[in-house]
């Protein structure tokens, strides 16, 4: 069965705008047929929907949409193609390895500022005593 879907149909399905849908069809991760005698009503299939699914999925997971790109090239290739195989993981890791050193920050700066909060909590405390009449 061939399914179409309007771009309003996918838009309130995956929750999000129309014109985020139309950016992924400029960005080429998208690409509907149109119909009408003026050509302006888009018509997406199947494999849009899917190809939408799965931007919002890279989107969520932090990946660019170069890697989106390149990520989709691979799932619809045949899953036997070995150097691109060896290219999702190469992405993967690349990714991997930015969110780690992400992770790596984070835990850093919290630190910190569980620092300064005891710091800032100690003043206070010292502070209120030394205020009180003895």
């Amino acid at each position: 069965m061939n399914t179409q879907y309007t771009i309003t149909e996918l838009a309130r399905e995956f929750d999000v705008t129309p014109r985020a849908i139309r950016f992924y069809e400029d960005q080429g991760l998208l690409s509907p047929s149109r119909e009408g005698s003026s050509g302006l009503r888009r018509v997406y299939s199947g494999r849009d929907r899917t190809r939408l699914k799965l931007t919002l999925r890279g989107k969520r997971l932090g990946f660019t949409l170069s890697e989106i790109r390149d990520l989709l090239d691979v799932y619809e290739s045949p899953t036997d193609t070995v150097p691109q195989l060896h290219a999702f993981l190469a992405t993967v890791a690349r990714h991997r390895e930015v969110l780690e050193r992400q992770r790596e920050d984070l835990d850093a700066t919290l630190e910190d500022l569980s620092q300064y909060e005891a710091q800032a909590r100690a003043l206070l405390d010292g502070g209120t005593r030394e205020a009180r009449p003895a």
